[in-house]
């Protein structure tokens, strides 16, 4: 498969960052988008809305179903799953982009924030794979892209952030299980990790993080390009990190996704050396 057209793509928290960037790399082949994401009104920190996403994805050629939805309610997410099969058809590509982040150690993480990691990153994943899977085992070249880190039992990821390591662990530990529970049905379910830090929002929550040490969302968008693009038989249960997603499919200059090319690129988390 050379591109994406006329597939529909179901994007939790797809209205900035790195799921909106995989959204929009889609929308140009002439995907279908579902936005499944919670905000409806402009943030006073961060950027874009459900709206503004759609815009954005109809502009660059596909087109956008934007619904309001929290991936911790069970109801929302099988309402929008619902309203993505009446409008597209059926769902051919999940993206479990959604999550939340707090680096904070275990007395520094209070009981609410904890809930709401484990709710959108774990629960949320789950839920959206479960709610789509009808679907998925209808289309003809189905996909689950997961954005959460290798598993690495080492203690030295765990001890600084027990809580979110857990929560995005628990991620990849649905990728290791649905790979496998649905292998038979040929859906390909595989994570996706950035090697340096990626110039999202997210950064702000993130100690010494510097936006000109990273790279652009789209090096993830078109790693994810190239993972969906493949035949869905060929490539599951993997813990694939973008840069060499890219390499292996020929990419050899990554100057043009640097914020500053030049500057030291900083590794992301959990693909660091142990210090």
């Amino acid at each position: 498969m050379a591109d994406l057209r006329g597939k529909t793509l179901f994007v939790s928290g797809g209205s900035r960052g790195i799921g909106l960037a995989i959204a929009l790399r889609a929308a140009r082949d002439g995907a279908n988008i579902v936005i499944a994401a919670k905000t409806t009104e402009p943030h006073p920190k961060l950027p874009g809305t459900i709206y503004t996403a759609a815009e954005e994805i109809e502009a660059a050629g596909g087109k956008a179903l934007p619904i309001k939805t929290d991936i911790r309610e069970e109801d929302q997410v099988m309402l929008a799953v619902e309203a993505a099969g009446e409008r597209f058809g059926g769902i051919d590509i999940l993206i479990n982009n959604a999550s939340a982040i707090s680096l904070t150690g275990t007395l520094e993480t209070p009981m609410k924030r904890f809930d709401l990691m484990m709710g959108i990153n774990l629960r949320g994943t789950y839920l959206c794979s479960r709610a789509c899977l009808p679907h998925l085992k209808r289309a003809a070249n189905p996909h689950i892209l997961t954005l959460s880190p290798p598993l690495n039992l080492d203690p030295h990821w765990f001890a600084p952030h027990v809580a979110y390591t857990i929560a995005k662990y628990g991620m990849s530990m649905c990728v290791l299980g649905m790979a496998e529970e649905f292998r038979g049905d040929r859906i390909a379910v595989n994570a996706l990790w950035p090697r340096t830090t990626i110039a999202t929002a997210a950064l702000q929550i993130i100690p010494g993080a510097r936006p000109e040490a990273g790279r652009t969302p789209e090096i993830m968008a078109d790693a994810a390009h190239h993972v969906l693009t493949r035949d869905s038989g060929s490539l599951t249960g993997r813990f694939l990190i973008d840069e060499d997603v890219l390499r292996e499919a020929g990419v050899s200059d990554f100057a043009r996704y640097a914020v500053r090319p030049g500057e030291k690129l900083r590794i992301d988390l959990f693909l660091g050396e142990r210090r």
